[in-house]
């Protein structure tokens, strides 16, 4: 008998409903599509901030699959019984970058350089909730430069849309992850935080309990952490986690 792999199609459609992170938007699409056209199954990807998303699931939502940039929400998750803990994977890592519109003469080589005139309003995602705004606020406190920075931070719902708040113009910089700033054709890297400068980076994944299809989000979990999955995730820029 001919080995297949988990993901194999089985013969009968079904709907995955995966809940993933801002940040991996379009590495999850191009694996969902893959998935799809193997298994003809239907992912169905909700794709917003980790606190958002991990808030729906914690309100019932049926999710099969959760994907956060960090790994409280995934904590939160697990103490309200909400995450299969034997299925939870750290799979992925990243970094922070200050982002520039690409017109921009902006020059930044350390935090401290955020704190000039010319950096009048700084987009972030929202720094007590969203990963990428908890990971930016605590590396420019460690640098010393958040009182200064505080009152000029533009707030937003995602690190997408602190993106977005750069390439518009609303916002002279912005922190995002370095994985962002490559799909941008509007912005520019002005500086990448050294990886000891800021908080470590965690991507985990795990089942959710309770959701519609549990064997079809464990065949799709399985493409993830796959050999495939990982190097879509390389190709937009992601790191492995040991």
């Amino acid at each position: 008998m001919a080995l297949v792999a988990p993901w194999a199609a089985s013969g009968r459609a079904a709907e995955i409903d995966v809940y993933g992170a801002a940040s991996l938007s379009e590495a999850l699409r191009e694996i969902a599509a893959q998935h799809q056209r193997a298994t003809g199954d239907q992912v169905r990807l909700n794709l917003a901030a980790s606190s958002l998303l991990a808030r729906q699931i914690k309100e019932g939502a049926p999710a099969d699959v959760f994907f956060s940039a960090d790994e409280a929400k995934m904590d939160d998750l697990a103490k309200a019984g909400r995450i299969d803990g034997a299925s939870r994977r750290s799979l992925l890592s990243n970094r922070l970058v200050v982002v520039v519109p690409v017109e921009s003469t902006l020059s930044v080589k350390s935090a401290a350089d955020l704190t000039v005139p010319g950096v009048k309003r700084l987009a972030l995602a929202e720094t007590s909730t969203v990963p990428a705004g908890i990971y930016a606020k605590a590396y420019l406190t460690q640098a010393g430069v958040w009182p200064a920075l505080a009152a000029r931070v533009v707030s937003t719902e995602s690190v997408r849309a602190a993106l977005a708040a750069v390439e518009s113009g609303d916002a002279d910089a912005g922190l995002v992850y370095k994985t962002d700033a490559l799909i941008s054709k509007k912005v520019k890297v002005a500086y990448e935080v050294p990886a000891a400068a800021a908080p470590h980076i965690s991507y985990p994944v795990a089942l959710v309990r309770g959701g519609k299809n549990p064997a079809g989000g464990a065949q799709f979990l399985a493409r993830l952490v796959s050999p495939e999955g990982r190097a879509v995730f390389a190709k937009y820029g992601f790191t492995p986690e040991p």
